[in-house]
């Protein structure tokens, strides 16, 4: 599988390609903000990829801000949540008072296609099994994608070493400990993780040294 990846200059969100080889399909996940439209198209250009499809993990801005100029741009449909769906075009209603100012005087839109997942959605794309899950804390429509059942895209959900904060609008502590519980903690310890943002790690190391996680077990 061809792995790569773009870190938002705001926030520092990593923006993943994703692909079964050079040269195929992809799909691009949590296109973040400023707009890093050029640069992810850059990455499409150099692996000679073809995207088919963007994947959001969840509805804050860091994770959606240039979705709608790759989607439109390359005619591709965008996948998320219902839950956090209308946060693309109102972002301001999932974010903290802190983020006001960054908003003021910006126009938002939805990419012209938009589809929504739900909790076990199976996306047979770009030649792998992507599975949706519904993992709400950080947000109520967060979702994490599990790929050929051994890549993890974790999104604000599971960093190495933490996991997303829970005190923004719709965010839940004790939505994310479940999720944590159930959704996490029940994957394959040789599961690589690809978070929202920081490195990459494994559900095995994880589940050692995250204090998030070893209290739960």
């Amino acid at each position: 599988m061809l792995v790569r990846s773009f870190v938002a200059p705001m926030f520092a969100t990593n923006c993943w390609v994703i692909a079964a080889e050079k040269g195929s399909e992809c799909i691009i996940v949590d296109p973040g903000m400023t707009d890093i439209s050029a640069e992810i198209e850059m990455i499409v250009a150099e692996e000679g990829l073809k995207p088919v499809a963007a994947l959001l993990t969840h509805g804050h801005l860091d994770h959606t801000f240039s979705v709608k100029p790759l989607a439109d741009g390359y005619g591709i449909p965008a996948y998320i949540h219902p839950e956090d769906r209308r946060f693309i075009a109102e972002p301001a209603g999932i974010h903290g008072a802190q983020f006001a100012e960054t908003l003021a005087g910006m126009d938002f839109a939805e990419p012209e296609k938009v589809e929504l997942l739900k909790d076990g959605s199976i996306l047979d794309l770009v030649g792998l099994s992507i599975k949706a899950i519904h993992a709400p804390g950080h947000t109520r429509g967060s979702l994490v994608f599990l790929i050929n059942d051994d890549t993890l895209l974790s999104g604000d959900v599971l960093f190495a070493g933490s996991i997303g904060r829970t005190d923004l609008p719709t965010g839940s502590s004790s939505d994310m400990e479940k999720t944590l519980k159930n959704k996490i903690l029940t994957l394959d310890d040789s599961i690589r993780v690809l978070p929202g943002h920081g490195g990459e790690t494994t559900i095995k190391y994880e589940r050692k040294t995250n204090p998030y996680l070893k209290e739960l077990q």
